[in-house]
C-alpha cells in the first residue's frame, strides 16, 4: 500500500515592539536573566494586564499580507496549564475568536535546476491568533533555571492547514513565511533569537483517503533546515512502524537536529486540556475599516508579487530581469530597494545590466568586507552611472571592474575614477575600425554562416578577433554597429 505524508506547522513569531503584551516592561534579547519583568510578567497580587496597540496593528498586517480575513471582534482567552515557564500557570492567548482567520502562504518549490524558476502553489492557513510568550528554561547539570525575560514578549501563532504534502513542501513554506514577515516589518524572525520557532504535526494515509491519521508533534525545530530534516526523518519513522504493523501513537516527540533521532517526550494535549475560558481582566477588541486601512497602507508589495514584477517585461511596469537575478534580489528587501532605486536612475534598457553588478559584483564585495549594505560606501546612483558609462563605450567591461573596486572602497564617484585613472576607452578611427571588422569577416566564413541564419550569439565571435586587433580599446557599441552593417551588406 502507497502512503502520504500529511503536514502541518504551527509557527510562532515574536513580534517586534519596545514593550512586552499587556505590560510597560521591556520587550528584548540579550540582556541579563529576569530584568525584563515587572509585576504583570511575574503575575504578583493585583497586577492587571494592560493590551499593547502595536502588537494588535502588527497582527493586523501580518493577516493582511497574507490575505487573511481580519475579524471585526476578537477576544482573549486564558490557557491553563501548570509549568515552571509560566509564572501565572496560565497564558493569555485567542482560543474561538482570533484575531485573523484564513489566507494563505504562496510558495516555490525547487526547479529542476538553480537558474530554472520551480512550481507555485498556495499553502492555506487556518487562523493568526496573538498570544504572550513564556519564559526560558536553561538547563544544566545541577539543575533547571527559569529566565523569564521572554515571558510575555508579543506572540503570534500561524496555524497552517494540514495541506503540506512534503519535508521540501514545509521548507519552502517557512522561507516564504519568514520572507512575507521580515519585508512588512513585524518581525526580525532569528530563530537563534526565538523570534521564529515552528512546531510540525505530521501523519501519514493511504493514498486516496480522505481521513486524517494520527499526528505526532515534532518540538525543538530549532532552524529552518531542522524543520525539513524532522519531518523528514518522522515520515519514515511513521512509514516503518505501520510496514511493520505497528500503529501510530498520538505524542509530542522531541527532534535532535544534530543526531538526527527523536524520541517520545509526551502524549499530546487536547485543547480541553488546557480549560479555555475568556480572560475576565481584558476587553475585547474591534476592528473597524479605518483600522485595517490605514495598515493595508503601510504594507510593502509581497515578495512573489515583486519577483513577477521584476521579471515582467519592461511594459508592464517590470525590468525583464531572468530568474537568476530576480530569485537572489527579491528575498532580501533592502537589497531588492536598492536595486530598484538604481534600476530607476539607470532606466528600464539597463535594468539586467545593475541587476548583475548588484548579485555579482556588490554582493561579493559586502560579504569579502563584512559591511552591512547600509554601511557601504558606494550608491545607487553610482551603479547606475556606471552602467550608463559601460553603455555609452566610455567605459569598456575589464575596466570597469577596476572602477567597481574603487567605488566601492572610496565612494567616488564612476566618471571621477574613470578620469583619474585613465580608463576611459580610445576612441578608435572609423575607417581602421572597418578594415579589423572586414578582416574579421573575412577570416570566420563559420560565424559568418551562422549569424546570418539567425543566431545572434555568432556575433561574439566576430567580435573577439576585433577587439583584439584594438588591443581591447575598441567601443563595443561601435564594433557592434560595424559589424552588422558590413554584414548586412554583404
Amino acid at each position: 500500500m502507497n502512503y502520504e505524508a500529511v503536514i502541518g506547522l504551527e509557527v510562532h513569531v515574536q513580534i517586534k515592539t519596545r514593550s512586552k503584551m499587556f505590560t510597560r516592561a521591556a520587550a528584548g534579547y540579550g540582556r541579563p536573566e529576569n530584568t525584563l519583568t515587572d509585576p504583570v510578567v511575574l503575575a504578583l497580587p493585583g497586577a492587571l494586564p494592560v493590551m499593547n496597540r502595536a502588537a494588535v496593528d502588527a497582527i493586523i498586517k501580518a493577516g493582511l499580507m497574507l490575505g487573511c480575513a481580519i475579524a471585526p471582534v476578537c477576544k482573549w482567552d486564558r490557557k491553563n496549564y501548570f509549568y515552571p515557564d509560566s509564572p501565572k500557570n496560565y497564558q493569555i492567548s485567542q482560543y474561538d475568536q482570533p484575531i485573523c482567520a484564513g489566507g494563505a502562504v504562496e510558495i516555490e518549490l525547487p526547479g529542476p535546476a538553480r537558474n530554472v524558476m520551480g512550481e507555485h502553489k498556495s499553502i492555506p492557513l487556518t487562523r493568526i491568533h496573538l498570544e504572550e510568550d513564556v519564559g526560558k528554561l536553561n538547563h544544566g547539570a545541577g539543575g533547571s533555571l527559569i529566565d523569564y525575560n521572554r515571558a510575555g514578549t508579543p506572540l503570534m501563532e500561524i496555524v497552517s492547514d494540514p495541506a503540506l504534502r512534503s519535508a521540501e513542501e514545509a521548507y519552502a513554506y517557512l522561507q516564504s513565511l519568514r520572507t512575507s514577515i521580515v519585508y512588512a516589518g513585524i518581525s526580525d524572525c532569528d530563530m537563534e533569537k526565538g523570534q521564529l520557532r515552528c512546531d510540525a504535526n505530521v501523519s501519514i494515509r493511504p493514498v486516496g483517503e480522505m481521513r486524517l491519521g494520527t499526528k505526532v508533534e515534532l518540538k525543538n525545530l530549532n532552524s529552518i533546515a531542522f524543520v525539513r530534516d524532522g519531518i523528514a526523518h518522522e515520515i519514515a519513522r511513521q512509514l516503518a512502524v505501520v510496514k511493520a504493523g505497528g500503529v501510530i501513537v498520538q505524542e509530542t516527540r522531541d527532534y535532535d537536529g544534530l543526531t538526527g533521532t527523536s524520541q517520545s517526550l509526551r502524549s499530546k494535549e487536547m485543547a480541553h486540556d488546557y480549560r479555555y475560558f475568556p480572560d475576565p481582566d481584558l476587553m475585547p477588541v474591534k476592528v473597524d475599516p479605518a483600522w485595517q486601512a490605514r495598515l493595508a497602507a503601510e504594507l510593502p508589495e509581497r515578495p512573489f508579487d515583486r519577483q513577477r514584477r521584476f521579471m515582467a517585461p519592461e511594459t508592464e511596469r517590470g525590468y525583464g530581469l531572468p530568474y537568476t537575478l530576480a530569485s537572489v534580489l527579491v528575498p532580501d528587501r533592502e537589497l531588492s530597494d536598492w536595486f530598484e532605486i538604481a534600476a530607476k536612475l539607470a532606466g528600464p534598457a539597463l535594468a539586467q545590466a545593475v541587476g548583475n553588478w548588484i548579485v555579482n559584483d556588490l554582493q561579493r564585495e559586502l560579504a569579502a568586507s563584512g559591511v552591512a549594505l547600509t554601511a557601504a560606501k558606494i550608491t545607487p546612483a553610482a551603479i547606475a552611472d556606471l552602467v550608463k558609462l559601460i553603455a555609452a563605450g566610455t567605459l569598456l567591461q575589464n575596466a570597469a571592474k577596476e572602477v567597481f573596486a574603487e567605488m566601492f572602497s572610496s565612494g567616488e564617484a564612476p566618471a571621477a575614477i574613470v578620469a583619474r585613472l585613465g580608463l576611459a576607452a580610445a576612441p578608435t578611427d572609423s575607417a581602421e575600425l572597418e578594415n579589423w571588422c572586414r578582416e574579421s569577416i573575412a577570416a570566420n566564413a563559420k560565424a559568418v554562416a551562422e549569424f546570418k541564419s539567425g543566431k545572434e550569439s555568432a556575433l561574439n565571435g566576430l567580435k573577439g578577433p576585433v577587439m583584439k586587433a584594438a588591443k581591447g580599446k575598441a567601443n563595443p557599441k561601435a564594433v557592434d554597429e560595424t559589424l552588422r552593417r558590413l554584414l548586412a551588406s554583404g
